[in-house]
C-alpha cells in the first residue's frame, strides 16, 4: 500500500484474522502496549478506534506527544509477491475518548473498556 492516508483492502483483510497489534508511544518515556486485531474498529473516515482498559503509560505519553506507531499483521493473508503473511506499519496521532457516541458504540462492543484510544492515520505502509 502506498503512504496515502488510506487503509487498503489488504489492511482490512488482515483485521479479519487474529494477530497481535503493537502500539508504540513516546512522550514521558518510550512504551509499547499490545492488543488484538479483532479489537480494532475502523471508522468511515478511516480512524482506528481501540478499546482501552489499561494503556495508562500510553495515555501519559499521548498527553505529552500524540504521535504513535502501530504494527499489526497476519500470517494468514498473502503479502507482496504472494508470500504467505503480511503486516503493516501505521503512523498516526492519538487521543483518548471517554464519552460521546463513539465511546458508547465501543462500550457496547467491548464492555471492559474504560476509554477509547482513537488513532488518526497519517501513513499506512504494507511491510511484507
Amino acid at each position: 500500500m502506498s503512504e496515502n492516508n488510506k487503509l487498503s483492502g489488504k489492511f482490512i483483510e488482515v483485521l479479519q484474522h487474529e494477530g497481535v497489534v503493537s502500539i508504540v508511544s513516546w512522550g514521558v518515556e518510550p512504551h509499547v502496549v499490545n492488543t488484538w486485531n479483532s479489537y480494532l474498529v475502523i471508522t468511515d473516515d478511516e480512524r482506528i478506534l481501540i478499546p482501552a482498559y489499561g494503556f495508562r503509560k500510553t495515555e501519559k505519553n499521548v498527553n505529552v506527544n500524540s504521535n504513535v506507531k502501530i504494527t499489526l499483521g497476519s500470517r494468514d493473508v498473502l503479502g507482496h509477491k504472494d508470500y504467505q503473511g503480511t503486516g503493516f506499519l501505521i503512523n498516526g496521532t492519538a487521543k483518548y475518548i471517554s464519552s460521546g457516541d463513539e465511546y458508547d458504540f465501543m462500550k457496547k462492543k467491548f464492555s471492559f473498556l474504560t476509554r477509547v484510544l482513537e488513532i488518526t492515520v497519517n501513513t499506512a505502509k504494507q511491510m511484507l
